[in-house]
C-alpha cells in the first residue's frame, strides 16, 4: 500500500513533544514497537513501556514474552498488566479491552512506584487506523463526534495521552522499522528470538470485523482512486473536531441558561437544533450518558408537548430514565 501521503516516524517524533517521563502503550505490534522504538532513542531514560495482558487470546502470553524480551534488549522498563477485558452481554468485545486498558493505564500512572509519576502516555495509533475510525463513524450515521475520529492529545481521568503517529500510514511505519532493523541493536534481538522485531496478532486479519474489512477492501480502493485520502479524511475529521467544539461552547452558555438540571420553559425558548445541542451536553457532562437520534427526537417532542402540568415525560437513555420533576428535566439511574 502507498505512503505518499503521510508523513514519517521520525518527523512526527521531532515534533513531539509531551511532559516527562513517558510511557509507552505497548503491544508489540508493529505501531506501538516503532512508537516505543523512536521515544526510547531521542529520551533515554525517561521512557517505560506499559503491555496491557487481555487474557483472551491463547498468544497473549507470547505476546507478553515477546515485550518483555525486547524491551530488556533495548534497555526500556516494562509493565506487564494483567486485566479481564473479557466483554459483557451486549457489550462488544473492542470496547471491554479498550475501557480495561485505560482502567489499567490510570492506575498505573496514578499509583506509580517504578518508574516516577508518568506524566504522559503515547498511543501507537496512526493514519490508517484514524481513516478506518472516521469510515465506521459514517458506516454508522454518527453525528460530528464520531466524524472528528481520533483527537491527537486529550486528557483522561487527569492523564494526558498522545498519539504521535496520527499523521503516519501503517506502511511508512513498517519501512520505518524495516530501515531501523538493519541496524543495532534490532538485528542482535532478532538473532536471539529467532524472529521478527514485532509480532503480527492473528486477530488483524479476521474479516468478521468490520475495520479489518475496511482495512483489507476499501483502504487499498481508496489508495488506487485518491492517494492523499490520509490527509483530506484527516482534515475533514480536523474540520468536523472544530465544529463540535464551537457546538460545545454554545451548549455551555446555553445551559447556564437553562439550568441545571435544564428547566421546561427554558428549554422551550430553545430552536429545536439548540435544545438537543444542550441536552446531549447536558447529559454527557452530568450523566456520561449519549441518547440516540430516535431517543432525542422522542425526548423533544415531549418537551414540546409538555404544556400543562399534567404531562409526563420518561424515557430511557442509557442505564436510566430521563424524566420530567415538577418543571425541571432529570436523568435517573434505574
Amino acid at each position: 500500500m502507498s505512503d505518499s501521503s503521510a508523513g514519517d516516524v521520525s518527523a512526527a517524533i521531532a515534533d513531539f513533544a509531551p511532559l516527562l517521563p513517558l510511557a509507552v502503550a505497548y503491544s508489540g505490534g508493529a505501531d506501538s514497537t516503532a512508537l516505543l522504538l523512536a521515544c526510547s532513542q531521542k529520551w533515554p531514560g525517561d521512557v517505560s513501556a506499559i503491555h496491557v495482558h487481555h487474557g483472551i487470546q491463547t498468544a497473549a502470553d507470547d505476546f507478553a514474552a515477546h515485550c518483555t524480551a525486547f524491551c530488556k534488549h533495548i534497555n526500556v522498563p516494562l509493565q506487564v498488566v494483567h486485566v479481564n477485558a473479557r466483554h459483557a452481554a451486549g457489550e462488544s468485545p473492542e470496547a471491554a479491552a479498550r475501557t480495561a486498558r485505560y482502567s489499567a493505564f490510570q492506575a498505573l500512572a496514578v499509583d506509580n512506584i517504578d518508574y516516577n509519576a508518568i506524566k504522559s502516555i503515547a498511543i501507537g495509533q496512526h493514519a490508517d487506523d484514524q481513516v478506518e475510525t472516521l469510515l465506521l463513524a459514517l458506516s454508522r450515521g454518527a453525528g460530528l463526534p464520531g466524524l472528528s475520529a481520533m483527537p491527537a492529545q486529550w486528557v483522561r481521568d487527569g492523564i494526558r495521552y498522545h498519539r504521535p503517529l496520527l499523521g503516519v500510514s501503517a506502511a511508512a511505519i513498517r519501512a520505518w522499522l524495516a530501515a531501523q532493523s538493519q541496524l543495532e541493536p534490532l538485528t542482535s534481538f532478532q538473532a536471539s528470538v529467532k524472529g521478527a522485531v514485532f509480532i503480527e496478532d492473528p486477530t488483524n486479519q479476521d474479516e468478521q470485523f468490520t475495520r479489518n474489512r475496511i482495512r483489507a477492501r476499501l483502504l487499498p480502493a481508496l489508495d488506487a482512486a485518491f492517494p492523499q485520502f490520509r490527509d483530506t479524511f484527516a482534515r475533514s475529521a480536523a474540520h468536523a473536531a472544530q465544529a463540535q467544539s464551537l457546538l460545545e461552547e454554545v451548549a455551555a452558555q446555553d445551559l447556564t441558561q437553562v439550568g441545571q438540571p435544564p428547566a421546561l420553559k427554558a428549554l422551550q425558548q430553545l430552536s429545536p437544533a439548540r435544545q438537543v445541542n444542550v441536552l446531549r451536553f447536558w447529559l454527557k457532562s452530568a450523566h456520561q450518558v449519549s441518547p440516540s437520534t430516535v431517543q432525542m427526537d422522542e425526548l423533544l417532542s415531549q418537551i414540546k408537548a409538555c404544556t400543562t402540568r399534567g404531562h409526563h415525560i420518561h424515557l430511557k437513555v442509557g442505564p436510566g430514565f430521563v424524566q420530567r420533576h415538577v418543571q425541571q428535566i432529570v436523568w435517573q439511574a434505574a
